[in-house]
């Protein structure tokens, strides 16, 4: 598996994705490892995509047990109460996930991320985080920054009918194809999750989506009542409304711009719904594809979507010269 060469089995399996990136780009996820915490219903789906593709492994992190709510939005936990006596669920969807490509080494990791060490996190290309609380994002955000090698990091989060992608892939090289016979070198560099957030709101530019500012709301309300993502509740309404308040003081910013209306749904309903999770976690695994081959335009820095107005927008959160990026519907 860790040849240069793709075997004629990968050629046959992987045929119709080597036509559209290459050989290439197929050899660089074959020899990929991909660290995933927080199985949430959109990175069960983000996991398929990325196993279907080719990497070589999956290392799976969520010491939780199974829910309801982890039931009804992850397609990768049966339906079997039998399977989930003494297994987290981290261990439940590597099983299923073995299934998707026998060729993928998919692993479940046991114990808390923030006592992983250096030696842990540098064995992976890239990290991806959900259901997280804004101090661990952080806290492996920079620890990724700090190894010896460039790691892809990526948060990802859906309430609702919204939901919400980072990117940091820090000094990134990439090619591009500018016409039919020339390929051209691209260099973006990315700010850290806590640089990208702490840049002043009256710094944005004013077509910057209100999303981007509703969901920092709950973020830091979460952190502040010591919540797990998640876990606010429509009552909850009256102190992330005054948050709100104090927040738009600080950043200058018309409270206008994060609507009751936004805040109230982000609250009131946190549930996963499937079509959303797809459209993440589809949007998640082409990012992630495109980092490890270095084929393509990487998003660059998050990825916002609201499904009541079928958008999706990027958002280039990187001080007073980031901007709006491009939008598709």
């Amino acid at each position: 598996m860790e040849g240069q060469e793709l075997t004629e089995q990968e050629t046959a399996l992987y045929d119709r994705q080597i036509r559209l990136w290459g050989a290439d780009a197929q050899r660089r996820l074959r020899k990929s490892h991909i660290l995933v915490y927080g199985m949430t219903g959109t990175v069960a789906e983000f996991c398929k995509n990325i196993v279907l593709a080719g990497v070589h492994s999956v290392t799976l992190v969520d010491e939780r047990v199974v829910t309801e709510e982890s039931l009804s939005a992850n397609f990768l936990i049966l339906p079997d109460e039998n399977l989930y006596h003494g297994k987290t669920l981290a261990e439940l969807c590597c099983d299923s996930l073995k299934e998707f490509n026998p060729m993928v080494h998919v692993a479940a990791e046991k114990g808390d991320i923030l006592t992983f060490g250096v030696e842990f996190f540098e064995k992976f290309d890239a990290v991806i985080l959900s259901c997280c609380s804004l101090r661990k994002k952080k806290w492996i955000n920079q620890k990724c920054r700090k190894l010896s090698k460039p790691v892809a990091f990526y948060t990802v989060e859906c309430r609702g009918s919204c939901g919400e992608i980072f990117v940091d892939l820090q000094d990134y090289k990439y090619s591009k194809l500018k016409r039919l016979d020339e390929t051209i070198e691209c260099r973006i560099e990315y700010p850290s999750f806590e640089e990208a957030i702490s840049v002043p709101w009256r710094a944005l530019p004013r077509r910057v989506s209100k999303l981007y500012f509703a969901m920092r709301v709950i973020e830091q309300f979460e952190y502040v009542e010591g919540r797990d993502p998640g876990q606010t509740i429509i009552d909850d309404l009256p102190g992330i409304l005054k948050l709100r308040k104090e927040l738009c003081e600080t950043n200058s910013l018309n409270e206008s711009q994060i609507a009751d209306a936004l805040l109230e749904r982000l609250v009131r309903d946190t549930t996963e719904y499937p079509p959303i999770c797809a459209i993440i976690g589809g949007i998640l695994g082409q990012e992630v594809i495109k980092a490890i081959s270095g084929k393509g335009d990487p998003l660059k820095n998050f990825f916002l979507f609201d499904a009541m107005d079928g958008k999706g927008l990027i958002e280039d959160i990187s001080g007073p010269s980031g901007g709006s990026g491009a939008g598709f519907d």
